[in-house]
């Protein structure tokens, strides 16, 4: 089993939970590996997939919507697990109960393209999760800095790491496994 970490990163948020995710399955013994989706060249070389991407409005990364459609038809056929990464669960420094650990505001969680939990999307999605992620000053134009302030908005790291080694061991519970790595090496 050979099990593809894709992400679509915009400030290196996203690229660390994808490193944590298949860290964390190759010390469960399930061969992976973390990459960005823009450079995955053939995806019929993976037996699965753990995909993420940022949120911009909702939305997936533009290479992370690229990547799902251009390799639909080898998804269809595989597991697939998903994992969006944005501040709609962050609310002045705290995490939006409405959402819920599944979802995001108004408790849905991102539309990735192509997948859907029914037929539709054509992409079977074993799960969906929303992460919260990092909201930085830099990371934001000037309007979006005035509407965290006049929000009483604060900045921080607000990913929450036992959460996502959890649902990474999960996925690992889930996939046959190979020989387990010599210890140390699981973060």
């Amino acid at each position: 089993m050979f099990v593809l970490v894709g992400y679509a990163s915009e400030h290196g948020a996203t690229r660390q939970i994808a490193e944590r995710v298949a860290s964390l399955l190759l010390y469960e013994g399930v061969r992976a590996e973390a990459r960005p989706m823009a450079e995955v060249g053939d995806a019929d070389r993976y037996d699965a997939f753990v995909l993420g991407s940022a949120v911009r409005r909702r939305r997936w990364l533009r290479e992370g919507t690229r990547f799902v459609r251009r390799n639909r038809a080898v998804l269809a056929g595989r597991p697939v697990w998903l994992f969006s990464v944005g501040t709609a669960r962050v609310r002045g420094g705290r995490l939006d109960t409405r959402g819920g650990a599944r979802g995001g505001a108004r408790g849905k969680a991102p539309r990735a393209p192509g997948c859907a939990s029914g037929p539709r999307g054509g992409v079977r999605v074993r799960d969906h999760r929303f992460f919260p992620g990092v909201v930085m000053p830099g990371q934001l134009s000037p309007a979006g800095r005035l509407l965290r302030w006049a929000g009483h908005g604060r900045y921080g790291d607000f990913r929450n790491w036992p959460e996502i080694d959890d649902w990474a061991a999960g996925i690992a519970r889930s996939l046959p496994r190979g020989p387990r790595p010599p210890a140390g090496r699981r973060r």
